[in-house]
């Protein structure tokens, strides 16, 4: 056992020498100020470079299967929310004013959206239809995605990849057998993946949350929205093994939250 907390903290070490110290949103209400980690040997510009040809073979790909959704009024919907949260998006990085932004449905049972690196936006009609989402929850749901590509939660997950990569590397000069560099692989994954992962959730929520606020949508939607996600989700691992917050905890931080960020909702309202 401190053989493996040993190896956890040198690969931290290593992973930490190798990144460069950076905070990807400033401005805000909500007070998301932690300083990430990336790795130097991926770039912003490639990643959104490269998650832009996947995004466009996935829209080809669904366009070729009739799933791509121009036309129909949820379509309409998201087009028209993503133009507002677009909008805003500059109050918390200036360069988000010059990313490619594209916003897309896509006809799917599946209960998803995500918002890639430089700003590509994907809903699944599911989600829509079946969580029964009005505008506001549909705002919430789309601020959260659009606030992990602003935070750069991919290229964060990436640099803490080699990590556990790193991990492999140690494990396998320190001797470690197979059981051994298992453990060691639940160690970074428990003591640096799991709860950061968690984090950036948290981040997620709350720069959504303003997001959605500035836009002109009501916050208190979030909490809805949640609502309606855990319901539809059923039973979730305990909150210590799972990527995503407990959906009480989610809530609770959400609703310490929206005091902060009421103000823009009421302010964008009073303007439209």
């Amino acid at each position: 056992m401190a053989k493996l907390f040993y190896l956890s903290g040198l690969t931290a070490a290593l992973l930490l020498a190798g990144c460069q110290a950076v905070n990807t949103t400033s401005g805000g209400a909500v007070g998301v100020n932690r300083q990430q980690y990336m790795f130097s040997g991926v770039s912003s510009a490639e990643l959104n470079q490269t998650y832009a040809q996947s995004y466009q073979q996935t829209l080809n790909e669904a366009a070729q299967k009739g799933e791509l959704d121009k036309s129909s009024s949820n379509a309409r919907r998201v087009d028209a929310i993503a133009k507002r949260l677009i909008a805003q998006a500059p109050v918390f990085r200036p360069d988000a004013a010059q990313w490619a932004w594209d916003a897309n449905v896509i006809k799917n049972d599946e209960l998803n959206a995500n918002c890639g690196p430089g700003g590509k936006i994907i809903v699944y009609s599911g989600l829509i239809e079946q969580l029964k989402l009005t505008d506001d929850e549909l705002a919430a749901v789309m601020g959260h995605e659009v606030a992990h590509a602003l935070r750069e939660h991919s290229r964060e997950a990436m640099s803490k990849a080699y990590g556990v990569q790193m991990a492999n590397q140690i494990g396998s000069v320190l001797g470690m057998g197979q059981a051994g560099l298992g453990m060691a692989n639940a160690g970074v994954e428990y003591l640096m993946t799991l709860p950061n992962s968690r984090e950036n959730e948290n981040e997620a929520d709350l720069i959504g949350l303003e997001l959605a606020a500035r836009a002109g949508y009501n916050p208190n939607a979030a909490i809805t929205l949640w609502q309606k996600m855990a319901k539809a989700g059923g039973g979730a691992p305990p909150e210590f093994m799972s990527t995503h917050p407990s959906s009480s905890s989610r809530m609770a931080n959400l609703q310490a939250a929206i005091p902060k960020v009421m103000p823009f909702y009421e302010q964008a309202k009073g303007q439209r």
